[in-house]
């Protein structure tokens, strides 16, 4: 079954504040492979002109992809979870995550769309700063595989 088009545009609201830590972005970076000195240490990142170190570009998914959570756990939605793939993944950046960062996550639904019996999904998910500023913006795409005939 289709999910309904209505949700286009739905937002859900934010969550609780995150906040970033040096060793949170150290076993990040470390995790994923990414040896850029600002990572893992301050010195380096303020000759790159911040203030503390700074998050590999990826990092902001663990933290937008838990607050799309609430989206696909709507049971209005009727989205199965069962059969979701990851699709995609964008980030826009305004500013890099730095640690120390308190960061919100908001969720709204950007696209619904039906193709050959499958429902992708597109999720936004602004991520903004105690200050309430923009920092980066994050569009998952998911896709919940059409039911097998039986």
């Amino acid at each position: 079954m289709a999910l309904d088009q209505s949700f286009v545009g739905r937002t859900y609201p934010p969550t609780p504040a995150y906040e970033v830590g040096r060793e949170k972005i150290r076993e990040f970076a470390e995790a994923v492979g990414d040896t850029h000195p600002a990572y893992v240490d301050r010195e380096a990142a303020r000759a790159l002109g911040h203030a503390d170190v700074i998050a590999p570009p990826t990092f902001v998914f663990s933290i937008t992809y838990r607050a799309a959570g609430v989206v696909v756990q709507d049971p209005q939605l009727g989205l199965d979870y069962s059969r979701v793939v990851h699709g995609d993944q964008k980030f826009r950046y305004v500013r890099p995550v730095r640690a120390g960062d308190r960061l919100t996550v908001t969720s709204t639904i950007e696209n619904i769309k039906s193709l050959a019996g499958n429902d992708v999904l597109d999720i936004r998910g602004d991520v903004h700063d105690e200050a309430g500023e923009l920092v980066v913006t994050a569009v998952t795409k998911l896709v919940a595989r059409a039911a097998e005939e039986a």
